[in-house]
């Protein structure tokens, strides 16, 4: 099983959300398509500018709370290692 860490942006790039899944493909569907009523709906976040996978649950969650501690520009440098242009990683999905 393949664990997913992932971060994703709004079309302005203000707002951050950090979240994990074993399924990244769907949960970007249910973000997109704002099937799932909470901050991410609010916030119209759905923009996938980060990603990290694992085959271990338990890293991926540490991982994910470790990256939700930090400030948001420690955020934006993890961002920029792998997407210096926050472009959408799953536009071509």
């Amino acid at each position: 099983m393949r664990y997913y860490v992932y971060l994703l942006t709004n079309k302005y790039h203000n707002v951050l959300y950090t979240g994990v899944t074993n399924n990244l493909e769907r949960r970007l569907y249910e973000h997109k398509c704002k099937l799932v009523k909470g901050f991410t709906t609010k916030y119209n976040v759905s923009k996938l500018v980060y990603f990290e996978e694992t085959d271990d649950i338990n890293a991926a969650i540490a991982r994910e709370k470790q990256i939700k501690s930090w400030r948001r520009i420690k955020k934006n440098q993890l961002i920029e290692t792998i997407n210096p242009g926050c472009n959408d990683l799953s536009e071509s999905w």
